[in-house]
């Protein structure tokens, strides 16, 4: 596998990873023998370092420095909330709200209980981009699905963050094994074809911690995910929040 660079200089690199591939190998899974970390290595020919994870079955955006000092000045601004992330999701059902922020705080570690751990604050954006509905009967009370287009902006960088928050709204991801609801993944998947986390991390933008130039990339998510109108969406999207700031 090649991966698809999206920006490189010689401080850092940003690549467009496919869903399903591991950003490095773990002993949960061992018999994987592919992960971003290693091509990418074996793809430039040096060390390289992940700046920040994503969750195995996330596409998108995907940062790595390349030297062990510009992987502490980009840990730190993670952690210091500096990186503006934005992310695509397809949830199940309508929100009512055409936007919102959820402002829930999240146990560290989600694979433990909750109970005893400290809860971390956590706030995410969202707004519906697409409401759609299938014909696909997934509840033997309705002959179709309803499902929503949302764009996601995460303040923090819990562990599955947006996946849990997408829960706490009663809209889990399609896809999600450990936060949706089995049945309708399953229904989903054969209705599209394509068996994958519905979550896409579509924009990254910050100011290189050494160049001092203000970043903005992005990735366009794959052809699965029938966004025809995406770019347009975006681009007013991205004119408002410039508007905002201005």
């Amino acid at each position: 596998m090649t991966l698809t660079p999206i920006y490189r200089d010689e401080h850092l690199v940003v690549i467009d990873k496919p869903a399903g591939l591991l950003v490095h190998r773990t002993q949960l899974a061992a018999h994987e023998s592919e992960a971003a970390l290693q091509l990418l290595r074996d793809q430039l020919g040096r060390p390289v370092w992940p700046a920040h994870r994503l969750d195995r079955g996330t596409s998108g955006l995907l940062l790595f420095a390349l030297s062990a000092e510009m992987a502490a000045l980009l840990g730190a601004m993670f952690e210091q909330g500096s990186m503006q992330k934005r992310y695509l999701a397809l949830v199940r059902g309508w929100p009512r709200e055409d936007a919102g922020l959820i402002d829930h705080p999240l146990a560290r570690d989600p694979e433990l209980p909750s109970a005893g751990q400290p809860l971390l604050d956590a706030q995410t954006r969202w707004r519906v981009l697409e409401r759609r509905e299938w014909p696909l009967a997934t509840d033997p009370r309705f002959a179709t699905t309803r499902v929503a287009l949302l764009e996601a902006e995460p303040l923090q960088g819990r562990r599955h963050q947006i996946r849990r928050h997408l829960k706490h709204l009663a809209h889990p991801i399609l896809g999600d094994a450990t936060h949706g609801k089995g049945p309708l993944n399953r229904a989903v998947a054969a209705h599209l074809g394509v068996q994958r986390l519905w979550l896409h991390a579509q924009r990254l933008a910050f100011r290189h911690p050494l160049l001092g130039t203000a970043l903005a990339l992005e990735a366009a998510p794959g052809a699965e995910w029938g966004l025809e109108r995406l770019t347009k969406l975006n681009q007013c999207s991205h004119a408002d929040d410039a508007a905002r700031q201005g």
